[in-house]
C-alpha cells in the first residue's frame, strides 16, 4: 500500500499526463525527476490517446530475478505509465545468445529484442538484413526523454550511430567520473589480505618482489590459523574481464587490457601482448606458478567457484571490480596499490571501458507498433527512469530496496546496502536494457551509489596518480567491413594470445617461444588489425 502523500502525488501526475501539460505541473515520482525533467512530445503516444498495445519482446536476466519480467515493480510501472503491455521470453545469461538466433533464424521475430547483447557486428547484418528497422524517425518524432539526452550529451549521438548514418539500437549510457577518473579507467582491481597482513607482521608490498614474498608467507605461514595448507596465495579467473590478473602486466611495461589494446601518448594504437614488458610479466607469473602461489584452478575456473573461495576468506590477494561483491564490505581486504617493477616501472594502464553498450534494445521488422514502442522505450530514458533501470528501484514491500524516493525533490536516494552483495541486490530489481545516467544527474535525480562513491574515491588515490597513458581507445563504430575483419581477426588471435599466456605462466618457456609467437600474430592478422584499430582512433578524435 502506498501512503496518502504518495498517491495524491501521483494521482497529480496522472492528471498531468492525461490533459498534456508540461513539465511546469507537478512531476511524476515514478517517471521525471525535478529539474531534469523531460516535457512531453505533443508528438509522442500517451495513454490518453492510445488503446492497450501488447508487444513481445525476447531478454535475458539473471538467475536471481524472476523469470516473468513482468513481476519486477519497474516493469509494472512501465506498463502503467505506457499502457503497453509485454509478453516476454525471458532466458537466462547462458542460454540467451543461441535462443535470441534461433529466434532471428526461424524468421519468428519478436516485435524487440530488450538487453540484447548484440555487438557492432551483429547489428550491422541485421541492418542489412531488413531484420532490425532504423530508428532515428522514431527517436525524432516520439522520443523526448531520449532526444534530450542526445541534446545534453551530444557525444553519444555520434557513437551509436553507424557508418552509414542510421541509428539501428537503444543504448545504455553511464557516467560516473570522467577521463582516467572514470569509473571504468580500470577494470580488475587487486584486493589483498590485510588481515593476513598484519597478523605476519608485513607490510603493504610496493615492489613486485615485495608482492612474491608476502604470497610466500601467505601459503608457508598459516596466515588463516587453522593449521591447514588450504590458503590460495593469489587468485583470479584466466580470462579478459575484472577478475583476471592483468593489472599486474602494468609494473612491466604497457600493461595489459581486456581487448589487449593501448593507445601511447602519440596517438599509435598498440597490440598489448605483443610487448616485450608484457612477456617479462609472464615470466615473473610463471616465477609465482613454479613457487605454488598461484590458484592452480585459474585458468578453468568460473565465477561460481571463484565466489565460492572468496566467500571463505581463503585468498590472499584477488581480483575483482568490487571487493563487496566477493568477500563483503568489510576490514580484511584493501586495495593494493601499483607495485613498482624489476627495471623501476610503476603504471597503471588504463582501460578502454566506457560507459556505453550499442547494442541494448533492436525493434525488429515484425512490428506492427513502431510508435507504442518507441513511446514505451522512451520511456526508459527518462532520468528516474534510467536511474531505476540500472540499480533497481524503490517502495518494493518485497524485498530489500535500493532507493528510496524523495517525493518533495523527486529525488532517488540510496539507501545503505547493509552488508548484501550490490550485484546481488541490483540483479534482482534492475531491468537493464537501454537508459541513461549523466553526470548532470547525482545530487539533482539520483545520488551516487555508496559503492560508486567509493570506487571513484579508491581510483583517484591510489590508481590515477601511477596512470601513465593519456589516452584510452575510444568507442568507434565500424563499418561493416571493418567490423567483419576485427571480429573474424580477434576470434583466432585473442584465444591465442589466452592459450599461449596460460601455457606460459604454467611452463616458463616464453622466451624460447616468444620469436614463434610474434610470427604466429602476424599470421593470424595482427597487423591488418592495428590498421584497421589505427584508422578509427584516428576518425574518431578528429
Amino acid at each position: 500500500m502506498v501512503n496518502t502523500k504518495k498517491a495524491l502525488f501521483m494521482s497529480l501526475a496522472a492528471i498531468v499526463i492525461i490533459s498534456g501539460c508540461s513539465s511546469k505541473g507537478p512531476k511524476d515520482p515514478v517517471s521525471s525527476g525535478a529539474a531534469s525533467t523531460t516535457e512531453t512530445s505533443s508528438s509522442a503516444t500517451t495513454p490518453a490517446t492510445q488503446k492497450k498495445v501488447t508487444l513481445k519482446f525476447i531478454t535475458q536476466s539473471s538467475p536471481l530475478a524472476p523469470a516473468d519480467p513482468n513481476e519486477k515493480l519497474v516493469f509494472q510501472r512501465m506498463e502503467a505509465k505506457t499502457n503497453t503491455h509485454i509478453e516476454w521470453k525471458n532466458y537466462t545469461g547462458d542460454t540467451f545468445a543461441e535462443k535470441r538466433n534461433l529466434a532471428i533464424a526461424s524468421g519468428e521475430f519478436p516485435d524487440a529484442i530488450f538487453d540484447a547483447g548484440y555487438s557492432d557486428n551483429d547489428l550491422l547484418k541485421l541492418a542489412k538484413d531488413g531484420t532490425i528497422v532504423p530508428l532515428e524517425d522514431l527517436i525524432e518524432k516520439h522520443m523526448p526523454n531520449f532526444k534530450k539526452v542526445l541534446e545534453q550529451a551530444p557525444q553519444y549521438k555520434a557513437m551509436i550511430t553507424a557508418p552509414d548514418g542510421h541509428i539501428y539500437s537503444f543504448p545504455w549510457i553511464e557516467e560516473l567520473g570522467s577521463g582516467k577518473e572514470a569509473i571504468q579507467a580500470v577494470d580488475d582491481l587487486p584486493w589483498i589480505n590485510v588481515e593476513w597482513l598484519n597478523k605476519l607482521g608485513l607490510k603493504m608490498p610496493t615492489t613486485t618482489e615485495e608482492l612474491k614474498q608476502v604470497l610466500i608467507a601467505f601459503k608457508t605461514k598459516d596466515p588463516n590459523g587453522n593449521g591447514k595448507p588450504d590458503e590460495i596465495p593469489l587468485s583470479y579467473i584466466g580470462k579478459p574481464g575484472g577478475e583476471d590478473l592483468a593489472f599486474l602486466f602494468g609494473s612491466f611495461g604497457l600493461g595489459e587490457n581486456f581487448d589487449h589494446t593501448v593507445v601511447s601518448d602519440e596517438g599509435k594504437v598498440l597490440f598489448t601482448a605483443s610487448d616485450n614488458g608484457y612477456k617479462d610479466g609472464i615470466k615473473y607469473l610463471n616465477d609465482l606458478f613454479k613457487n605454488g602461489l598461484l590458484d592452480i584452478e585459474a585458468s578453468t575456473q568460473d565465477w561460481n567457484t571463484y565466489l565460492a573461495k572468496g566467500k571463505d576468506n581463503r585468498y590472499g590477494l584477488y581480483f575483482t571490480w568490487d571487493k563487496g561483491n566477493i568477500t563483503g564490505m568489510n576490514d580484511k581486504y584493501d586495495i593494493m596499490p601499483a607495485l613498482t617493477g624489476p627495471s623501476g616501472l610503476k603504471n597503471v594502464t588504463r582501460t578502454n571501458g566506457i560507459g556505453l553498450d550499442r547494442g541494448r534494445m533492436v525493434i525488429t521488422n515484425a512490428n506492427k507498433n513502431l510508435e507504442a514502442t518507441a513511446v514505451w522505450a522512451d520511456q526508459l530514458y527518462d532520468p528516474l527512469q534510467s536511474v531505476q533501470n540500472n540499480w533497481g528501484t524503490y517502495g518494493d514491500k518485497s524485498q530489500q530496496n535500493i532507493f528510496e524516493l524523495d517525493e518533495a525533490k523527486g529525488m532517488l536516494k540510496h539507501l545503505p546496502l547493509d552488508g548484501t552483495a550490490p550485484v546481488e541486490l541490483r540483479q534482482k530489481t534492475s531491468v537493464s536494457g537501454p537508459l541513461a545516467i549523466l553526470d548532470s544527474y547525482y545530487g539533482t535525480v539520483t545520488t551516487k551509489p555508496d559503492d560508486a562513491a567509493w570506487r571513484l574515491d579508491i581510483l583517484k588515490k591510489f590508481m590515477v596518480p601511477d596512470m601513465k597513458a593519456k589516452n584510452n581507445y575510444p568507442k568507434v563504430f565500424f563499418s561493416a567491413e571493418d567490423s567483419k575483419e576485427l571480429t573474424k581477426i580477434e576470434t583466432d588471435l585473442f584465444a591465442y594470445v589466452m592459450r599461449m599466456r596460460s601455457e606460459w605462466i604454467a611452463n616458463g618457456k616464453v622466451d624460447a617461444q616468444w620469436a614463434g609467437y610474434l610470427k604466429e600474430l602476424d599470421r593470424l592478422g595482427l597487423q591488418d588489425w592495428l590498421k584497421i584499430k589505427q584508422a578509427g582512433y584516428d576518425a574518431n578524435t578528429k
